[in-house]
């Protein structure tokens, strides 16, 4: 009775009128294993089948440690998060569309949503996990609570929804790209698992980002970064040479270039670097002419 009257639903409103181009007009992703849900444990439960069907072996049992809160009886957003980069996998943050949330499954990635069953007073918070769709019905196809499958409307959807924002996530394996993924957030994704101490998954990861935007600054610094990390310091030196190249006013690329050549014993080509990156100033410039200080200390007689 909710969803009826004057409750608007412009994004069911919207699919309706125009159903998303390049998809296929229904999908059922019948791989994704389900976790039965107890008590409150529905974000555990929902991170294993994702992390599951990305290739991951988790259980609840394994997962509550890290994202459940008993004080809460819940798992908040960003533990569902960190737990997902802590596992090498590559944690991302939906825009708040419905659209792209059935990309998504289009795409043969299941979606984790966080719903709010009641009113916004006396939240209940759920999460839940949309393993399919059906464009000609208007429905998702979801697993959720002790429900293996369940069928909700795309206006159910939608306004249990919207409470948090329309908040959804992917869990992805290293390498791989969402099918929605735009050049200004993705990369911030990357970083975070790189953070999150995940140097080899990060290196992946920021290939395949390069593969499809190859000048991205923060991509390429990032290479060189898990590169450096993984003791591969040729492989270092190339990430951050192409990032001074194509950005040479990032004093960030200049200096990480210096310190690399400088680790490779190439000290003359490593001043030239850091005397650049002391040149742009900035926020980090402290930073650029202590590389600069430790290359001329070296080369002195």
């Amino acid at each position: 009775m909710l969803l009826t009257g004057c409750v608007s639903l412009p994004q069911s409103e919207a699919l309706r009128a125009a159903p998303p181009q390049g998809v296929p007009p229904r999908v059922e992703l019948t791989q994704v294993p389900f976790h039965l849900q107890d008590d409150f444990l529905c974000g555990p439960a929902s991170l294993a089948m994702a992390f599951n069907a990305a290739g991951t072996q988790a259980s609840v049992e394994s997962l509550t440690p890290l994202v459940y809160l008993p004080g809460r009886k819940g798992s908040l957003q960003a533990e569902m998060l960190g737990a997902t980069r802590r596992s090498g996998l590559v944690a991302y943050t939906l825009a708040p569309r419905l659209e792209d949330m059935l990309r998504e499954v289009a795409a043969g990635t299941p979606v984790i949503v966080l719903l709010n069953l009641s009113v916004r007073l006396i939240p209940i918070w759920h999460y839940a996990v949309v393993i399919g769709y059906d464009l000609d019905k208007r429905e998702v196809i979801v697993r959720s609570g002790k429900k293996e499958r369940d069928e909700w409307s795309f206006g159910f959807l939608e306004f249990f929804w919207q409470d948090s924002g329309h908040w959804a996530m992917l869990a992805l394996p290293a390498g791989r790209l969402p099918a929605t993924a735009s050049e200004g957030e993705f990369p911030a994704a990357v970083a975070a698992l790189e953070r999150a101490g995940r140097a080899p998954e990060a290196r992946a990861t920021y290939r395949a980002l390069l593969e499809r935007w190859p000048r991205n600054l923060t991509g390429l610094i990032g290479l060189g970064n898990t590169e450096y990390a993984l003791k591969d310091l040729p492989a270092a030196e190339q990430a951050f040479r192409r990032a001074g190249e194509v950005h040479p006013r990032s004093a960030v690329a200049l200096n990480n270039h210096a310190h690399v050549l400088a680790a490779l014993g190439r000290l003359a080509e490593a001043e030239v670097a850091a005397r650049a990156a002391v040149a742009l100033e900035g926020p980090t410039l402290p930073e650029a002419r202590k590389t600069l200080d430790e290359i001329l200390a070296r080369r002195r007689p």
